[in-house]
């Protein structure tokens, strides 16, 4: 579409240095869509200005020098000077053959890019919860799309899995079974860290073993690591299935966790000290980056070292970044980090282009995101007031998703079948009304209405595939895209909104706002809905109409699927 859109600005561009001369070339219109048209040009409410005549009098004038043949088949001037475009059928039938033809469905391809995406990033021996589920929904869907159009994805998560929580966690864990850790489950690791942070807080003597047991973990002390181990393993197999469950594309190679980093953390210190960045804060070392102040004006400092000498979270994400380019190659480094952490991740990105760690091509950016709120407009909690599971939320969402469809009584699904819809619709809805959301702002959690079958939901867009699916099945036989045309206006608008595709994928590859993708689907359902409610595909008037029809559902069927898979949400052929 955006090809189009390039020849009719020129094209435009063209007819007013006709019609007013060269010293008016440049002066594009704004092409906009439109209720009225396929398109609508401002091309003369400017040059009316500049030429004090009145805009309609502009347009007719441009009107009648423009050459559209081939693209247009209706121009209209409409109010004060807009001229209406009505692209012609065939113009638009080929460009649906084109795009059906393409097994990219009309998805350009870009200059390959290694980008690495830090996301999830979930605490070892700690369940996983709702807060977790912004950064993994929202870093999955966007490695998809980039993927898609052609970059080499990294997908890194970066776990928390040293420091004094696990010196508090290994000690309680030998207070308690005598260092015998192997039974134990993740929600009994989840009582364990409670219980060990209570220990931590309320006993000096258990924080000062804790703390010694940090310094034998960093050593390398064998039966500190033993333990050590047994947590992490134990951890990254429940995230494992979390992921699984998710349809989430993490696999145990994309771990790259805190304790990666801590071989580096010397060497990214000294070179700072070597390149003169490091100053001495209160007997912390510390850099402060140009640009960032405290609240009283004073200059922020990004602590790479503290007072005790351990290394800061500064140190192990400035070791990320230098890892990420120098090692992994990337030229973009995504991190779906929670809105909160902002600054501290503009200074690290700062301080890592002034060490010259993250100079150009090479950027980061932080891809923010809001919070998930309950029906108070508060934090997302349990009725009991805890953290929600993510494990009991996908449980949840699967079996009210089956409450519904045993309610709808499909005939065509057995059992089995229901059920396995079920965990589609249920998973998809919880998906899909995160990804929907901008994801800067916050959203209220409400089931009823991610698992409504109507409106901007993922039930609704995968009811919409399932017809299309349906037609298809009861045609039999081959369907050929050589055989669309273009008359009716709903067939019309499903051929405009499938040659969307393409520039809506580069937009979202673009913006990182998957939430923009959401929206072209749920246009397209609706497009798609309303084709199938007007215009008969297997009762047509003749042959060729009816041809013609299931290949338009067949595009639509496969754009819907497509989408709806980079946002890792699946498409049942039944529903």
């Amino acid at each position: 579409m955006s090809a189009l859109i390039d020849t009719l600005t020129l094209r435009f561009d063209q007819a007013i240095v006709a019609a007013f001369g060269d010293e008016h070339a440049g002066t594009p219109p704004v092409l906009r869509r439109s209720n009225r048209a396929d398109f609508q040009a401002d091309v003369a409410l400017g040059l009316g200005r500049k030429l004090g005549r009145p805009p309609r009098e502009i347009a007719e004038a441009i009107v009648a020098k423009v050459d559209l043949a081939g693209l247009v088949d209706k121009i209209e001037i409409a109010g004060p000077g807009f001229v209406n475009l009505s692209l012609t059928g065939e113009w638009l039938a080929r460009e649906v053959r084109a795009a059906a033809a393409d097994a990219r469905l009309g998805v350009a391809s870009e200059t390959p890019e290694t980008v690495v995406i830090d996301y999830s990033s979930p605490n070892v021996a700690k369940e996983m919860h709702v807060g977790h589920i912004r950064s993994t929904l929202i870093g999955d869907a966007l490695a998809r799309v980039l993927e898609h159009v052609g970059h080499r994805v990294i997908r890194q998560n970066h776990l928390g899995d040293w420091g004094t929580p696990f010196g508090m966690l290994i000690e309680h864990v030998l207070d308690t079974s005598g260092g015998d850790a192997s039974s134990l489950s993740i929600r009994d690791l989840d009582v364990f860290y409670r219980e060990a942070r209570a220990k931590f807080d309320g006993d000096p003597a258990f924080a000062e073993r804790s703390r010694r047991r940090v310094v034998l973990l960093q050593s390398g002390d064998a039966k500190t690591l033993e333990l050590w181990r047994l947590l992490v393993d134990l951890s990254t197999s429940y995230f494992g299935e979390i992921y699984a469950r998710l349809g989430v594309g993490l696999k145990s190679g994309d771990v790259c966790s805190e304790s990666f980093y801590n071989p580096m953390l010397s060497k990214v210190t000294s070179d700072l000290r070597d390149a003169g960045l490091l100053e001495d804060s209160d007997g912390a070392e510390c850099v402060f980056a140009e640009g960032f102040t405290s609240k009283e004006g004073k200059p922020l400092p990004l602590i790479v070292r503290k007072t005790d000498g351990g290394f800061g979270y500064a140190a192990t994400d400035l070791a990320g970044v230098r890892h990420r380019t120098a090692t992994l190659g990337a030229t973009r480094i995504l991190y779906v980090v929670g809105a909160p952490q902002q600054q501290h991740l503009a200074m690290v990105f700062a301080v890592a282009a002034k060490a010259g760690w993250l100079l150009p091509p090479a950027r980061a950016t932080h891809v923010a995101f809001g919070s998930i709120l309950g029906p108070d407009k508060k934090m997302f909690k349990t009725r009991e007031g805890g953290t929600v599971k993510l494990a009991d939320l996908l449980d949840e969402a699967t079996t009210r998703a089956l409450a519904i469809i045993v309610e709808k009584d499909p005939p065509h699904l057995d059992d089995a079948a229901r059920r396995e819809v079920a965990r589609m619709i249920g998973i998809g809805a919880l998906k899909y009304v995160d990804l929907s959301s901008d994801r800067v702002k916050d959203y209220v959690f409400d089931w009823n209405r991610m698992l409504a079958f109507d409106g901007n939901t993922a039930p609704y867009l995968q009811f919409a595939h399932a017809r299309t699916r349906s037609i298809l099945r009861k045609a039999g036989g081959a369907v050929d895209a050589a055989d669309v045309a273009i008359g009716t206006p709903e067939e019309r608008a499903l051929a405009l909104a499938l040659l969307g595709f393409g520039d809506t994928v580069s937009g979202v590859a673009e913006s990182l706002q998957p939430h923009r993708l959401c929206t072209y689907l749920f246009d397209l359902a609706t497009v798609t809905t309303a084709f199938l409610e007007n215009c008969p595909v297997l009762k047509a008037d003749d042959a060729a109409t009816r041809a013609s029809r299931l290949a338009l559902c067949d595009v639509a069927s496969k754009v819907l699927a497509r989408g709806l898979g980079l946002l890792g949400i699946e498409a049942p052929e039944a529903m």
